[in-house]
């Protein structure tokens, strides 16, 4: 059966390559099309987890499919981005940062899911991800951005800078959970 979710899931997963070709495309209104894909995509993200939990919708599918939608949206936006030379010296490490989380993340719940282990979405991570996506949209934008709202760029810099803290925080949680779960555990006595 075809869920809103899942649906929404692989629209998100479906849009990257949309939002990769017109952010390439030369000129102003190619620019402003990459970005309003990338704003539906990052909205869907959260459209789907509000979907799953309000009309009982979750499945297997969309807990596996859902973060790989989502690390596969923010990677490709940052290395647009990267490659766009909207990141340099210093400005390079958050995404640094983002995307290396995202890689271990990815491992360790591949790891956990095999020890029957969840670890849930805390409410930080949500926030990382709201910041994140603000702070990306932004950049995509670039200088059109300032011309809306002066200063949105610089913004945009410091909250990536601030996604990358919460990034390192809640790739911590992930971590110390699948540590505890990769010690050899002793027998206890009969």
């Amino acid at each position: 059966m075809i869920r809103l979710p899942n649906i929404l899931t692989v629209l998100r997963i479906a849009l990257v390559p949309v939002f990769a070709i017109a952010f390439w495309l030369p000129g102003e209104t190619a620019r402003l099309i990459a970005f309003a894909i990338f704003c539906v995509a990052a909205i869907s993200d959260a459209l789907d987890g509000l979907a799953a939990r309000k009309l009982n919708a979750g499945s297997d599918f969309g807990r596996m499919l859902d973060p790989i939608a989502d690390k596969i949206l923010v990677g490709v936006a940052l290395m647009m981005l990267v490659a766009d030379h909207k990141f340099d010296g210093w400005r390079l490490v958050p995404a640094l940062v983002i995307l290396s989380r995202e890689f271990l993340v990815s491992g360790l719940r591949e790891f956990l899911a095999g020890t029957d282990v969840s670890v849930p979405v805390s409410f930080f991570a949500k926030i990382k991800t709201a910041i994140q996506m603000i702070a990306i949209g932004a950049m995509i934008l670039g200088p059109m951005a300032d011309k809306v709202v002066p200063g949105a760029l610089a913004f945009a810099y410091v909250a990536l800078w601030v996604a990358a803290a919460l990034t390192v925080g809640t790739g911590y949680v992930y971590l110390r959970a699948g540590l505890a779960h990769a010690r050899p555990r002793r027998e206890t006595p009969a």
